[in-house]
């Protein structure tokens, strides 16, 4: 297994965590907490959440499936002859990936790098 983009589509790659979001949600929270209390302390948790996936989830490219991890436990497997399409939003600041399955539409906060994240999935899994 590698832990940085392999050109190879049979070998497994390990997408590198990315803290962007998490951070600029803490703090964002900071002035917010003094402007709207409440609305701060929402963002704030949102983004101290984003911060503990981000340092607990793995997501993993197979040769035939987007793998899904929470350190060493395998939380879902997602075949890529079941997906329909896929996009990333905002590709200047990428911040949600979406893909659809036959039975099932799936959106991920980006907390990956973006970056191996989209060479993956047009390697692996070109939209329709």
């Amino acid at each position: 297994m590698t832990s940085s983009f392999a050109p190879n589509s049979t070998s497994t790659v390990e997408l590198k965590p990315s803290y962007n979001i998490p951070i600029v949600l803490l703090v964002a929270a900071i002035p917010l907490l003094i402007v709207q209390l409440w609305v701060g302390v929402v963002i704030g948790l949102l983004g101290l959440f984003l911060l503990i996936q981000t340092r607990t989830i793995r997501l993993h490219f197979t040769a035939t499936d987007l793998d899904i991890y929470r350190g060493e436990k395998l939380l879902r497997r997602f075949p890529y002859q079941e997906w329909q399409n896929w996009r990333i939003f905002w590709n200047g600041i990428p911040i949600l990936f979406y893909f659809k399955e036959v039975n099932s539409i799936h959106f991920l906060p980006i907390l990956f790098d973006p970056k191996t994240l989209k060479i993956c999935l047009e390697e692996r899994c070109p939209r329709i």
